[in-house]
């Protein structure tokens, strides 16, 4: 049985099942064991195993055939780089988008801020703090629920307009990226920095938290697109 890290199981086994893919244990057009022996194999529950089977069938790897079982699919290697890039790009462009919005929306957060804001921004942190490693989904609604509540103590209208109507895709993004990316820098000292730099009002100290949240992702991104 393969043993796992502590940690969240589906990108494990997702990671698994590709690098056996990449090293030819399983050729294009074979079949995969079904869930029932994948789970015995990395100890894991049937369902984990199925959710990883998504993962990579979404990009390309695996052509699940409803009936028949999961096969690798044809001319795997090129499909899915090229998916991954393309997903990749458009993750960049949204990430560069984002950054522009929530750095000026934290500057003028930091300037009109009241206490009574830095205590709900308080609660919204501890719960993004409690849904670390736990369902994705669930994460990337608490971590957007902070970073929307301080859009909104910006006091302008347009960039809370333009984030409300980025949010749907935002979260689709985050939550493909924390389910599939096990090696996303943590962010958590940023944005304690970010809500200690909006309650002492500090206008520049709120911008390069904000800066130190985003810019490690689109360096990341940006160097896997390029």
């Amino acid at each position: 049985m393969t043993e796992l890290r502590r940690g969240p199981v589906v990108p494990q086994v997702a990671s698994l099942l590709r690098q056996r893919i990449q090293r030819g244990d399983w050729r294009p057009g074979d079949r995969l064991p079904n869930e029932v022996q994948l789970a015995a194999e990395f100890g894991v529950g049937r369902s984990s195993v199925r959710e990883a089977v998504r993962l990579l069938a979404q990009d390309g790897l695996l052509d699940v055939r409803h009936g028949s079982g999961t096969f690798v699919a044809a001319g795997t290697s090129d499909t899915s780089d090229v998916r991954r890039l393309v997903r990749r790009a458009r993750v960049l462009e949204v990430y560069e988008v984002r950054r522009a919005l929530e750095v000026e929306a934290a500057r003028l957060a930091a300037q009109r801020v009241r206490p009574e804001d830095v205590e709900r921004l308080r609660a919204d942190l501890r719960k993004r703090q409690d849904e670390r490693g736990g369902d994705p989904a669930v994460f990337v609604d608490a971590d957007l629920a902070f970073h929307r509540a301080v859009v909104e103590l910006s006091g302008n209208a347009l960039l809370l307009s333009l984030f409300t109507a980025a949010e749907p895709v935002l979260r689709e993004i985050l939550t493909d990226l924390v389910r599939h990316e096990t090696q996303l820098p943590d962010s958590s000292a940023a944005h304690a920095d970010l809500l200690d730099a909006l309650e002492r009002g500090d206008p520049n100290a709120a911008v390069a938290a904000t800066v130190a949240n985003l810019d490690p992702v689109l360096r990341g991104l940006g160097s896997t697109v390029a």
